[in-house]
């Protein structure tokens, strides 16, 4: 009877060892995927920060366009022809910001050109214009063109 209760015990620990293994093994790699999973929403989470980031600059960049647009609509001589070609070709570039294609190699020299034809067109017209974030109304100063 003793050899009984003994292969009984023998052949639970086996099937106990195999769902022993199991469960080990289910807890190393749930361990591995948290971990990797976490690194991962990092990743993404930078990722749609940056994405803001640049979501914002050219929303303001575009702010300017939908300004100086109607204002040389209304008064071509308002701004100089350099500045309005300026204008021109900042709002084509804008035109060509690959907003569906985030890894597009293009995204660094469009926001390159963005960039120097604001800056272009701020010191041609002896503007201040800067971009960081939102700009607050006690920061805003009165511009005159």
């Amino acid at each position: 009877m003793e050899s009984l209760i003994n292969n009984e015990d023998f052949l639970d620990s086996v099937l106990n060892l195999k769902k022993t293994h199991l469960n080990e093994g289910f807890k190393d790699r749930f361990n591995d995927g948290f971990i990797s999973g976490k690194e991962e929403g990092r990743e993404v989470g930078l990722k749609q920060k940056h994405g803001f980031e640049i979501g914002e600059e050219l929303g303001f960049y575009h702010g300017f366009i939908d300004i100086w647009n109607p204002a040389i609509k209304i008064d071509p001589n308002f701004i100089s022809s350099r500045v309005q070609k300026n204008i021109k070709q900042m709002e084509e570039l804008i035109c060509k910001y690959p907003i569906l294609d985030p890894e597009n190699v293009s995204i660094e020299e469009i926001m390159n050109g963005l960039s120097l034809k604001i800056r272009a067109i701020s010191a041609t017209m002896g503007l201040r214009l800067e971009h960081e974030g939102y700009p607050k109304a006690s920061e805003i100063k009165e511009i005159e063109f």
